[in-house]
């Protein structure tokens, strides 16, 4: 036991794997807090209401990423040797993703009517504002755990998702009787609005300030015209990848009843805990690999290691428990999520091969494969799904998911054995920082 405990307060004295912990630890709390806010869900609230609220959250998470989650690559790259262009670059980013989100949810409001029933509560003047704006405060929120990380401050992430998800269960209680309908996304929503007030004034006031100072010896200030180039290969993938995430629900909650996508998204929500274990690591290997590219190899190697080593326990139980785990949400639950959480698990182990490529090569700003990537991988889920979707219902996400990432792990295996063998040992140096920083 001691030497474990050893090996980890060593292990927090890297950079990479410390960030990588605190965002995994980030993870745990999140999902664990997840858990119990949706268990309350569903005893206070009736299934229709509960599935409706999963699918309302789902479609404001889609649109408030579109840009956001584009940005999450270019800010893991750029933000740790930004330098003084450091406010500059995160207001830059927190703008262009709640506009863009923004717009992109007036369009959904305007053609509400394409989106089915289930969405029909979003109609009228003040439901609308009300979303509009929803989106615009998670376009930033989502932004906020990013900025800390490439700021290489992500332990400050955990202690914010543990005081949010706090507040958000205890306003979901007691929203229960005064809001039967509409309560679980309200209870979502102010919370999130409120959490952004702190968290700005920590980065803007005191993380900021610090790394400046901390990294002005070896900043390298990203011109607009290298970030541009940079989102132009990583955006579109980045964009292939949100359909995964989060188009595919918005698209099964059109196709089932309210009730019956309530007991998809839980299963789906839990494996997509699993699956950001995996991709914790990855962004702080972007972050690390851009501040020193010369241990680029060392720190691919070494994140591979340890995702592997915390994630495949995680997925055996997973696998094993689905039907017990489901259980405590209801039977109903453990009957429909059981193939898709097995399913989904599973996928979690190729998908860590695919996130630490993806970040090797956001950090060596390689952004046409990476467009290449995700497009593809993109496109196989996809396809597959719909495919699949008519024989298999809501498990057809599993199978596609699975056989998706497998097949794209097979793929780039060849170039991933490259860089953890040679890294960029022939390619020019670039600007190291202390790997001790913090």
């Amino acid at each position: 036991m001691s030497s474990v405990w050893g090996r980890i307060l060593h292990d927090l004295r890297n950079p990479l794997f410390r960030q990588g912990y605190a965002l995994m630890a980030n993870t745990v709390v999140t999902g664990v807090l997840g858990m119990g806010y949706w268990l309350l869900a569903a005893h206070y609230y009736s299934p229709e209401e509960f599935g409706r609220g999963q699918a309302v959250i789902t479609a404001m998470r889609l649109f408030a990423s579109l840009t956001a989650l584009g940005f999450v690559g270019a800010l893991a790259r750029f933000l740790p040797l930004a330098g003084r262009r450091t406010p500059e670059l995160i207001l830059r980013g927190y703008g262009l993703a709640a506009a863009t989100g923004g717009v992109a949810a007036l369009g959904f409001l305007l053609t509400l009517p394409m989106w089915g029933q289930t969405y029909s509560v979003l109609a009228g003047f003040g439901p609308g504002l009300f979303f509009l704006a929803s989106v615009v405060v998670w376009a930033v929120f989502t932004l906020q755990d990013v900025v800390l990380t490439g700021l290489r401050r992500a332990t400050f992430v955990p202690m914010n998702n543990l005081v949010f998800g706090l507040v958000k269960m205890g306003l979901l209680v007691a929203l229960a009787g005064a809001l039967p309908s509409g309560g679980i996304f309200v209870s979502w929503v102010i919370p999130t609005a409120l959490a952004l007030i702190p968290i700005n004034w920590l980065i803007f006031g005191v993380v900021v300030p610090r790394h400046v100072r901390q990294t002005d010896a070896v900043a390298q200030p990203p011109r607009l015209q290298e970030i541009r180039r940079f989102l132009a290969g990583d955006f579109p993938g980045t964009l292939s990848i949100l359909a995964i995430i989060y188009l595919v629900p918005v698209a099964v909650a059109t196709q089932v009843g309210e009730a019956t996508f309530g007991r998809f998204s839980m299963a789906h929500t839990l494996a997509s805990m699993i699956e950001l274990l995996a991709m914790n690591m990855a962004v702080s290997l972007t972050v690390e690999g851009s501040f020193d590219r010369t241990k680029l190899a060392q720190s691919c190697q070494m994140a591979l290691r340890r995702a592997f080593m915390i994630v495949t326990p995680i997925v055996v139980v997973a696998i094993v428990a689905a039907p017990l785990i489901l259980t405590v949400f209801g039977s109903d639950f453990a009957d429909e999520g059981t193939t898709l959480l097995r399913l989904m698990s599973l996928a979690v182990l190729p998908r860590v091969l695919i996130e630490v490529y993806l970040s090797a090569l956001r950090a060596q700003s390689q952004a046409r494969r990476l467009a290449t990537v995700q497009i593809g991988l993109a496109a196989l889920v996809l396809v597959s799904t719909l495919a699949l979707f008519p024989h298999f219902r809501v498990d057809a996400v599993g199978y596609g998911l699975l056989f998706s990432e497998l097949l794209v792990a097979f793929l780039i295996f060849g170039n991933l054995r490259k860089i953890l063998k040679y890294g960029e040992s022939s390619s020019a140096a670039v600007t190291q920082g202390s790997s001790g920083a913090a």
